[in-house]
């Protein structure tokens, strides 16, 4: 039945397929009038290496998963350190800094705990005195006073029984300003007026008359110095200060032997302890080759204070705990100073005293006029024209022109 288009295969449809075949019906099948354009197009999917494939998107809100970490580097190396040498020194550093603060401590709070024990004496006399000057002078006294020492104790240092009221076995004269530090000895037998005591009295019977306020009084008198401070030094004091820097080098150029001092020493440089320092610097009743045996004394004097003064201000004895705190420890035994000197002035005094005996300062002896010492071998007369100089260079601070010529003839 070709006139129907459809093949004779008993469907009813089979006409539906003519165009296929080519048999029957419209000889090209049915087309869009129009062909897709670009826009109807599927455009196709670039596969970028970061996108996924296709079928294997992540469902949606899932985070991509993240690439495993990379292996981690090895550190670079370092040099190798022992425990000891990478950790520990600033450990050490923290200790260090903690003891020295400390010894700081310790050096500053000793002295204080010291000076707050030693005497305090009014010194200042009542009535006229010289005006204020430049500079600060020191009036130091050694008191041969018995009083405070045992039977025991004055057999020991070769003192004598009690001699009644004190005598100076030393007085001298520091004065620290502008120029060099300048130490001036006055002779413990000098004669001087004494105010409301007499004329031609020795010096040192002020102050077994009147104490530190009359010595003070009759020193300003005779010299028109003001003093501003006062340091006395007893016998056992004088002993526990050399002992604590443990002893000190005397150079005695002979031999000598004083029964009265206790001493007995020979000649030549040697290591002493306080006992026999203390007779050294005291003894007078031997023969030392001298036309007055007080000056030889004086001597001695500033030879026992300097080899104390190179002791005090060694840096051993900063260093040592054990000596800095004897030395300290034995100040308040051994001094009592003026009302109104605090620790400041206590340290300049300390400083000046070893700068004026061991040849950073001066030293001089109030000068004497032998001609005119007729009275008694121990009498000692001032020069009173070589002596007004020196009081005039004091009184102005000009120790830069002091000398020997001023001072004592013999360069004392």
């Amino acid at each position: 039945m070709a006139g129907s288009g459809k093949r004779g295969d008993g469907s009813g449809d089979e006409g539906d397929y003519d165009w296929i075949y080519g048999t029957g019906g419209d000889p090209t099948p049915e087309r869009p009038a129009t062909r897709p354009g670009p826009a109807d197009r599927p455009e196709p999917t670039m596969m970028l290496p970061q996108q996924p494939r296709p079928g294997t998107e992540r469902p949606a809100g899932q985070r991509p998963a993240e690439a495993p970490p990379a292996p981690p580097s090895a550190p670079p190396a370092r040099p190798h350190r022992s425990h000891s040498g990478w950790r520990r020194p600033k450990r050490w550093i923290k200790v260090i800094l903690a003891l020295l603060v400390l010894w700081l401590v310790y050096l500053v709070v000793v002295p204080i705990l010291a000076w707050s024990k030693v005497d305090k004496v009014a010194f200042e006399p009542d009535g006229d005195r010289p005006e204020d000057q430049p500079g600060t002078t020191y009036l130091i006294v050694g008191s041969d006073s018995r009083g405070d020492l045992s039977k025991e104790e004055r057999e020991q240092l070769g003192t004598g029984g009690d001699a009644g009221n004190a005598r100076t076995d030393t007085i001298m004269l520091l004065q620290t300003g502008s120029g060099p530090d300048t130490l001036i000895s006055i002779p413990r037998d000098t004669l001087v007026d004494i105010p409301g005591h007499g004329s031609g009295e020795k010096i040192n019977s002020s102050f077994a008359i009147g104490g530190p306020e009359l010595l003070t009084q009759t020193v300003e008198s005779t010299t028109g110095i003001r003093i501003d401070h006062y340091v006395e030094i007893g016998f056992a004091g004088f002993v526990d200060v050399v002992d604590a820097v443990g002893g000190v080098e005397i150079c005695p150029k002979q031999a000598i032997a004083d029964k009265q001092a206790n001493l007995d020493i020979e000649k030549g440089c040697q290591e002493v302890d306080g006992v026999t320092a203390l007779g050294y610097a005291r003894s007078r009743h031997a023969a030392y080759g001298d036309s007055n045996d007080d000056f030889a004394r004086v001597r001695r004097q500033r030879e026992v204070i300097a080899a104390i003064g190179d002791k005090a201000v060694s840096p051993w004895t900063v260093i040592n705990p054990i000596r800095y705190w004897r030395l300290n420890m034995a100040a308040p035994g051994a001094i009592a100073v003026g009302e109104g000197m605090g620790p400041f002035d206590a340290a300049r005094f300390a400083m000046a005293m070893s700068a004026s005996t061991s040849g950073k300062g001066k030293s001089c002896t109030l000068p004497v006029d032998y001609q005119a010492a007729g009275t008694g071998y121990s009498d000692v007369v001032i020069d009173t024209e070589r002596a007004d100089q020196l009081f005039d260079i004091i009184i102005e601070d000009r120790t830069d022109d002091l000398t020997n010529k001023i001072c004592n003839q013999k360069g004392l």
